[in-house]
């Protein structure tokens, strides 16, 4: 069965076990908890594991800053690997600037003991509903 991705079915996520917490006025926050099959040769989470949950952290932030959104889609991403990342992981999603059509975003995880392993920025353009103007 498929989870709720804050109004939306993506099975890809279900295959990963993003755990959704919220997506509210251009915040966001998911949970995944590392599994083997997620990992790489070094026994850390898959760099893109770490990419697509900050994508999807982005996304959603994105999504839930205007009304009327039927979803985003990425335009650009930029991620710095800042330490290897394990166990629990803590994605935080922000609008940094709203637009009519792209909005600007980042993206940060954090570990269990709440450090900073990665961090991103992303271009994401929205999709209103045809009946919806801008």
């Amino acid at each position: 069965m498929s989870r709720d991705y804050f109004g939306l079915t993506i099975p890809f996520l279900d295959v990963l076990g993003i755990e959704p917490e919220f997506a509210k006025d251009g915040h966001s926050r998911i949970r995944l908890n590392l599994r083997p099959e997620l990992l790489n040769s070094f026994h850390v989470a898959h760099g893109g594991v770490v990419m697509t949950i900050l994508d999807f952290a982005m996304a959603a932030a994105a999504r839930s800053s205007h009304e009327h959104i039927l979803g985003v889609i990425t335009i650009d991403m930029t991620t710095s690997f800042l330490r290897p990342s394990k166990g629990l992981l803590i994605a935080e999603g922000k609008v940094l600037k709203a637009g009519s059509t792209v909005n600007y975003c980042e993206g940060s995880i954090f570990n269990e003991a709440g450090q900073l392993t990665a961090k991103s920025t992303g271009s994401f353009m929205l999709r209103r509903a045809k009946n919806q103007a801008n």
